[in-house]
């Protein structure tokens, strides 16, 4: 199309869906900045550098999806709307990675925590430079990608259940499950208001791991 609209993307949605979307995405921009920079405050005084990095690099993944995420959806159908696009989708990848950050750092003294780390950033970053390069081509695989990164975490599951507390662990299954059965209504495009339901599930998904974070590197300690 002569806008740069991807291949197949013709889901119009109307004014309702957008303000209902808008919303959600307005408490998750401003939400995600408050809790992003209230975790980096906590965990300066419990953490050691390495570990310091990676919730650092955690909250910026977090802050850039959400706001990637709020610039895309709300801006209106142009040219710039589809270059966004890129950078809302190919967030997500930084994100699932960026979340594995701080739990890796549990396992550094093992082969796990590195092999794990290693794969999902080198899958992120591909998956990253589909979305940037190649838009609209791969979007039905892409999911499936996203899932597979995302509980790839199964793949360390006895390590991380042996180094975790049980409230985190919770939390991050709880996560990955809403995310999960979100993809329902990301893919349901014939739902009204599917695109803020889907966006629903991955803010409730985000504060679960949010959640998982600051119980990590941050309350197990302080206790």
């Amino acid at each position: 199309m002569t806008d740069g609209r991807p291949p197949g993307l013709t889901r119009v949605y109307d004014w309702a869906e957008l303000i209902a979307d808008g919303c959600i995405h307005a408490v998750g921009v401003v939400g995600g900045l408050i809790a992003a920079l209230l975790l980096l405050v906590l965990a300066a005084g419990v953490v050691g550098a390495l570990e310091y990095t990676s919730v650092a690099i955690y909250a910026v993944a977090l802050v850039a999806m959400l706001g990637c995420s709020a610039a895309y959806n709300m801006t209106p159908p142009s040219r710039a709307k589809w270059l966004l696009r890129r950078a809302d989708h190919s967030t997500i990848y930084l994100m699932i990675a960026g979340t594995y950050t701080p739990f890796m750092t549990v396992l550094k003294a093992s082969a796990w925590g590195a092999a794990l780390s290693t794969t999902v950033w080198i899958g992120a970053l591909v998956g990253a430079a589909l979305k940037i390069f190649m838009p609209g081509r791969f979007d039905r695989l892409s999911i499936g990608l996203y899932l597979a990164l995302g509980w790839s975490v199964v793949l360390a599951f006895g390590p991380l259940a042996a180094s975790l507390q049980t409230s985190t662990l919770v939390l991050l299954c709880v996560g990955g499950g809403l995310y999960t059965l979100g993809v329902i209504f990301h893919v349901w495009e014939s739902l009204r208001f599917q695109n803020a339901i889907w966006h629903g599930f991955v803010l409730a998904a985000a504060g679960c791991h949010y959640g998982a974070v600051l119980d990590c590197m941050v309350l197990s300690r302080a206790a």
